[in-house]
């Protein structure tokens, strides 16, 4: 444990980059126990072996570490955890930990559950949380059916978040956490996160942001005083598309009005030792690998899907069949400012590329209005031949959907309405294509709105009017 400890402190002196590629795996640890395995090995086992009794006793006591069973722990899960912890850490001097789990979701029900804990002291009172109400379809469907309907805990909704008087007038006395998304999928609100985490702190309130978009390469939200970072593992952290996963990322000693001071000294630990360990949501030792691989790229995949996007959204934003494009690098942005203070692309003052300036990048999430109705919308989506028609996004192929009947649609056409998520809306998470091609196909999709092209969705098409050996089938 002690040369362990030395390795993760030499780690935090490093680089980004070489804090992605390395992780908290080292040398030693390979030669003494992976047979020099260079890559982190993949645990493919439910639970650990132990020399005798006493040795069995301690470690389910927590009394010395273990690996005791997969559902808790498990060293290829711990090697996700402690890049994670780096890498939302690098360059703030906070400490935090770091638990992954099967699915963003997952984590964010570990936050929000166990800060929504009963108190015993008053088995009766009314629980709330303060949460905008831009935010991914599976949270607004968490937070008002899991949370609200179903356990009667108020979500107060933030409607315009970049306004800090909304966001204190929803807090009251029963307020357990605040919370938001940053920028928001798909709409990219935004907000002054230092600004929300200065009310938690003078509320005594964590302050929970899912940074998914963005990524540790563009934000790092507990150098700004947030007490918890969501991921999404699946999405910007990975690229391969081969498995799903998420983390919760808390610095230590969290700011929370209620809760044991056990939770509140460490709430990653927590979750793990206890409430997860019992609930059992965490991540597959495989699932934990496939992202630990795709996660040494991070900086440079950002940047460089961050430039294609910006390159698309200038296109978009004067084409004639767009009414909208929704995309923070845009000066037209109304938050465009506001984004330009917290979205910055890790270590660029140290890329010579970047001749020692620090340089903003804006992510790979963009999305764009029809000017035209739902139909249209639905006939141009179709007509895509190089992006595929999915609900996932941060893949290293380019990947759209309409939100409105897809990610979003559960939430109802009012909660959409309060989101800014219209029908006429595409989200497109740009890939590692060249961005001339994903513009070509975006311009040859938009052509079915002049009467030019048969959309793949028209009776036309389905009834013959586009022939097998025209698609070269």
């Amino acid at each position: 444990m002690k040369w362990h400890e030395e390795n993760i402190n030499k780690m935090k002196s490093c680089r980004f980059d070489t804090i992605a590629v390395h992780g908290v795996y080292s040398m030693q640890e390979a030669l003494d126990f992976n047979q020099g395995s260079i890559i982190e090995p993949m645990y493919m086992s439910t639970s650990q072996a132990y020399r005798d009794s006493d040795e069995m006793e301690a470690a389910l006591g927590y009394e010395v570490p273990t690996w005791c069973y997969s559902r808790i722990a498990n060293p290829s899960m711990y090697y996700l955890e402690g890049v994670l912890a780096l890498l939302e850490t690098y360059g703030t001097g906070v400490d935090a930990s770091c638990i992954a789990t099967s699915s963003g979701m997952a984590a964010i029900a570990s936050a929000a559950d166990n800060l929504l804990c009963v108190d015993h002291d008053d088995p009766d009172q009314k629980m709330n949380f303060v949460a905008t109400c831009q935010v991914y379809g599976g949270t607004f469907q968490q937070f008002a059916m899991r949370k609200d309907e179903e356990r009667n805990v108020e979500w107060r909704k933030v409607i315009n978040s970049a306004d800090i008087n909304e966001w204190e007038s929803l807090i009251d006395e029963n307020t357990r956490f605040l919370y938001g998304e940053m920028p928001s999928n798909p709409g990219l609100a935004f907000f002054d996160l230092a600004e929300v985490c200065k009310l938690g702190e003078k509320y005594n309130l964590p302050v929970i942001i899912d940074a998914t978009v963005a990524s540790p390469a563009l934000m790092r939200p507990l150098g700004y005083g947030a007490d918890i970072v969501i991921q999404s593992v699946t999405k910007s952290l990975s690229t391969s598309g081969f498995g799903i996963g998420g983390a919760l990322i808390a610095r230590k000693n969290i700011r929370a009005r209620f809760g044991s001071d056990e939770m509140k000294a460490d709430f990653a630990m927590y979750l793990k030792t206890l409430p997860n360990r019992d609930n059992g949501p965490n991540i597959s030792p495989m699932n934990a690998i496939l992202a630990v691989n795709d996660i040494r790229t991070i900086r440079s995949r950002m940047d460089r899907l961050s430039r294609s996007t910006l390159k698309i959204a200038k296109h978009l934003e004067g084409h004639k069949h767009i009414e909208q494009v929704d995309y923070l690098g845009l000066e037209s942005h109304p938050v465009h400012e506001l984004a330009k203070k917290y979205l910055v692309l890790v270590d660029s003052e140290f890329d010579e590329q970047y001749n020692g300036e620090k340089v903003n990048r804006y992510g790979h999430l963009m999305s764009f209005r029809i000017k035209g109705t739902a139909q249209d919308t639905r006939d141009v989506f179709d007509a895509f031949e190089r992006i595929w028609r999915a609900t996932d996004l941060g893949r290293i192929k380019s990947v759209a959907t309409i939100p409105a009947i897809s990610t979003h649609s559960q939430q109802g056409e009012e909660g959409r309405k309060l989101a800014d998520i219209p029908q006429t809306l595409i989200r497109l998470c740009v890939g590692g294509e060249h961005p001339d091609d994903i513009i070509a196909d975006i311009d040859q999709a938009l052509e079915v709105l002049d009467g030019k092209k048969i959309s793949k969705s028209s009776p036309e098409y389905s009834a013959g009017g586009a022939s097998s050996a025209t698609l070269g089938w």
